[in-house]
């Protein structure tokens, strides 16, 4: 019986304790869980030495024969690599050798001082990292900021990538896109939840617990978010006269709810670009890969194995897959 007691005594120390590290923090511990998720998964957490330093990146290889037609993941501001843990699962199991880096200053790549974090500046740092890697034209897909950087890297040298995917890109001018500016420089849980509001309309508050760990996140990446958020909105990068003259076929994946870069931008790209088809996600937000991976991983699978590559389509994608 004391034994037992003792086995008991240890069982509610552990719930207390874990019920106090997921309280004070909530995102380090869901961060955990997603890494197992990619250890069960054969994801694995990989190191690349680049001109920019020691790059961190996630690294997934099909079961097929060659390991699978490659893919470059790009996270967008704020973010890291593991935000393409769903996508990354899904596109593995579809036959891709999926390769996810974390930007320069974000996740654990290197974040120096000295560095704008323009989007031509992390242009090349993917482009550094693609040929690190020892990839001849990868498919290449950005989600958000990333998409911005991989149309620009296609639009600059074609010859390092074929196909491109972006996920409700930046990069073209759109109406309300000088709110932004501070978005992503909350102050308080409540500017986290209207950030949060903005990215997925359909999600219910954070708890107050959960929201004050993310300001603190937020606050920790603020010379970063800050740096790139200014480059962006000084429209030096911008690729409004440009997306005209792109070559690879491309396509675009919107979230019909998207708040933070509306729709609209979305079928203004896919007015530009003739090679490329517009897929929209009906009852998505910002968050598609993340909260629609399985319609967007089937639409990329689709989109990146076709031949040849569709061109001039409009669909809209509402069962989930």
């Amino acid at each position: 019986m004391r034994t037992l007691g003792r086995l008991l005594l240890l069982v509610v120390l552990l719930v207390v304790v874990t019920g106090v590290v997921f309280y004070e923090r909530p995102l380090w511990v869901v961060m955990q869980e997603t890494h197992f998720g990619l250890f069960l998964a054969r994801v694995q957490s990989n190191y690349v030495l680049t001109p920019e330093g020691r790059v961190h990146y996630y690294e997934g290889e099909a079961s097929t024969p060659g390991g699978g037609i490659p893919l470059v993941l790009v996270h967008g501001l704020a973010d890291r690599g593991e935000s393409w843990a769903p996508m990354m699962k899904r596109l593995k199991r579809a036959g891709f050798h999926v390769y996810a880096p974390d930007l320069l200053g974000y996740g654990r790549s290197p974040k120096p001082g000295d560095s704008d974090y323009s989007i031509a500046t992390q242009e090349q740092f993917v482009a550094d990292f693609i040929q690190s890697i020892g990839l001849q034209k990868p498919d290449v897909g950005g989600w958000s900021m990333g998409g911005w950087i991989v149309l620009k890297l296609a639009l600059d040298h074609p010859d390092m990538v074929d196909r491109v995917v972006v996920y409700d890109p930046a990069g073209i001018k759109f109406d309300g896109a000088a709110d932004r500016a501070t978005i992503f420089h909350p102050n308080t849980p409540d500017d986290v939840n209207k950030l949060q509001a903005m990215m997925e309309p359909e999600a219910k508050p954070l708890p107050l617990f959960v929201a004050k760990d993310a300001l603190r996140a937020l606050q920790d990446g603020a010379p970063v978010n800050d740096k790139s958020m200014a480059a962006m909105q000084s429209g030096k990068d911008a690729l409004d006269t440009r997306l005209a003259g792109m070559t690879e076929p491309l396509l675009i994946v919107w979230g019909s709810l998207d708040r933070l870069i509306p729709l609209s931008a979305g079928e203004t790209m896919h007015g530009m670009v003739s090679k490329s088809e517009l897929d929209v996600v009906e009852g998505c937000g910002h968050l598609g890969p993340r909260v629609c991976s399985g319609r967007e991983a089937a639409a990329t699978a689709d989109f990146l194995k076709a031949n040849p590559a569709p061109a001039g389509l409009v669909r809209t994608l509402t069962n989930m897959r």
